[in-house]
């Protein structure tokens, strides 16, 4: 019996040397000059997408650059659609790219999750949510999780709104369940979301946390600042550099970073606004992922087109 790899190697060098002979022949032939002929040739680097699936951090867990927010005004603004259609939406999204789902249990969509997402393959879902305060029995509150969304496992489950700062010595019991639940394999990876600037500070000092879920926007929207409030005032704008330059930090200790509030929080009516945030987020490299609320496809059309045209640019 012949070589099969010997047989495949004489097959590579002589297709080799026939394209080689062709394109230089082609050359040969051609009015164009060579720099002409490297532009005419396809690129051979492919164009970053909103749905490409990115790793989180240094968790080796994989996600789509664009995340299904379920949470806008505490899930309400999705559970207003109706379960029926919140469900085709989350299939809808699947369906352009989308396997990255935001959720909490302090949101309305919370017990809508597991039969929205039926029917879609597991496996290649990343669904991240979020326990409030701090539960007596934790253990429980954690695997309540994983019963109602009905799976196994939760992708990235985090400490939900964090404002304290030194919040690291009051949540230890948290943070060892978090842990304990990790080696159940009940979650993959854990983490927070923080709502202050001290909050953010702590979490990014923090060897325990692998994942951070960070308020971001260049307008200074519903940022973190100093207040250890989580709106801070009515209407709050803050400085972006602050929160900016911890993004920076995590990112190079290895903590996974997600960006939430791009569109401001619901603010951003304006599609210019829209467009300045999700190019700043795009072009900030330390950024994994974002995270944005959804009701309508036309929503979802738009991010996607948004993000893809900023990507082709940084």
């Amino acid at each position: 019996m012949k070589n099969s790899r010997t047989d495949s190697s004489t097959f590579s060098r002589r297709r080799f040397l026939h394209t080689s002979a062709a394109f230089a022949g082609a050359a040969f032939l051609s009015p164009w000059s060579s720099a002409q002929l490297r532009a005419a040739t396809p690129a051979t680097v492919v164009a970053r997408t909103a749905v490409d699936q990115v790793t989180l951090g240094q968790t080796g867990i994989k996600l789509s650059r664009l995340g299904f927010g379920t949470g806008s005004s505490n899930g309400h603004s999705q559970t207003a659609l109706g379960k029926e259609e919140f469900t085709k939406l989350i299939h809808y999204a699947y369906d352009q790219g989308i396997t990255y789902l935001d959720c909490a249990q302090a949101y309305a969509t919370f017990d809508w999750i597991a039969d929205a997402t039926k029917g879609l393959p597991r496996e290649k879902l990343f669904i991240q949510s979020k326990v409030p305060g701090q539960p007596e029995k934790i253990l429980e509150a954690i695997d309540h999780h994983r019963k109602v969304f009905n799976t196994d496992y939760v992708d990235s489950l985090l400490i939900h709104c964090m404002i304290k700062d030194q919040w690291t010595d009051e949540w230890k019991r948290i943070m060892d369940a978090f842990n304990e639940a990790k080696e159940k394999k009940w979650i993959r990876a854990k983490g927070v979301s923080c709502h202050s600037l001290p909050a953010l500070r702590t979490a990014t000092a923090s060897d325990w946390s692998e994942v951070q879920l960070v308020r971001v926007n260049p307008q200074g929207k519903r940022m973190d600042s100093e207040a250890q409030e989580v709106w801070n005032n009515a209407d709050p704008t803050n400085d972006v550099a602050p929160v900016m330059a911890e993004i920076k930090k995590m990112h190079a200790k290895g903590h996974g970073v997600i960006g939430m509030k791009i569109i401001g929080n619901g603010q951003f009516v304006k599609a210019e606004d829209r467009e300045k945030s999700i190019r700043f987020a795009m072009a900030c490299k330390e950024i994994d992922a974002v995270v944005i609320g959804f009701t309508s496809k036309e929503q979802i059309d738009e991010a996607i087109g948004r993000m893809n045209r900023a990507l082709t640019e940084v």
